[in-house]
Formats: structure tokens, sequence, C-alpha cells
């Protein structure tokens, strides 16, 4: 099973503390295109359907990275519309063993170009899905999903 690319950042900070928990910034994307619909990618590491994700770089902002990690992801160019939610995830361990507190900001990005394909090594595949069908998500994403097609809606802080 192929493992997420891990950014060089990273790799440089378990040089020094090994697989003990680092705290990272991670972005959540829904992105909803003309039609109502919500890309999602196959992840190659899990097999399972998800919503764009990704680790932010020292120093970038959150709506950059979200359109940073969707370009790489899924070769389409979006617009953040709008913040979702912010939240400390659950101690996350990967299969060699490195642990991560998550901190998940969830945006609400629109298609701007673009066709959806596999473009990098962490997915296996790329679609558009009716919500309705869309799969079985993690909480945290399927909150950030409900967010993004309720309309008006406040972005959702964890307490």
């Amino acid at each position: 099973m192929p493992l997420v690319a891990i950014p060089d950042f990273v790799v440089a900070l378990r040089a020094v503390v090994g697989r003990a928990p680092l705290p990272l910034v991670g972005v959540i994307a829904v992105v909803l295109d003309g039609r109502g619909r919500v890309l999602l990618v196959r992840r190659s590491d899990t097999g399972e359907w998800a919503l764009t994700t990704g680790c932010l770089e020292p120093g970038e902002q959150p709506a950059a990275g979200a359109v940073r990690e969707v370009r790489e992801e899924a070769a389409v160019n979006v617009v953040v519309e709008r913040l979702l939610s912010v939240e400390a995830l659950d101690l996350s361990v990967g299969p060699n063993g490195d642990q991560v507190w998550w901190y998940a900001v969830g945006v609400r990005c629109r298609l701007a170009s673009g066709e959806a394909r596999v473009n990098d090594d962490e997915s296996v595949a790329v679609g558009w899905f009716d919500p309705a069908d869309v799969p079985p998500l993690p909480a945290h994403q399927a909150r950030c999903l409900e967010l993004a097609l309720t309309p008006d809606a406040e972005a959702w802080l964890a307490v």
C-alpha cells in the first residue's frame, strides 16, 4: 500500500522527534461543481473515498493550501468561498507509526476550471458525487460536507 507523501519539513521534524506526536495543521476542501456535485478522491493509503485533504506548509494560509492540495490531487482549479470548520482531531497513528495531532480547517470551494483526474500517487481514483450518493466519510469530513451544503451556515468551531 503506497504511503501518502510526507512534506520535507515533517521529515526534518521526524529526524528530531522520531514517531512522537506532532501537532500539524491540515485542510479539508469541500469542492462543489456547477451541478452541486462533490469532488471525492479514493485514497491510495486506505482505499477509502474522502474529501481532498492535506498538510499545510509552514506559513501557508489555509485557503492557499486548499487550492494547492486540490490541484495536486485532482488536477482542478478551485476558488475558496468560505470557512466551514476548525477543530482538533483525535490522535492519528500512520501505518509507519508516526503520530499526529491534526488541527483541521475545513473550507468550501467552487470548481473554477479543469477536468478532475488522479494527479498524484496519493489517490487511485477521483470522482464527482451527488451529495445523496457520497460514501461514508469520517465524522469531521461529513460535518464539513453538511456545512458546505447548508446555505448561510456559520463556521463550526469545536469546543
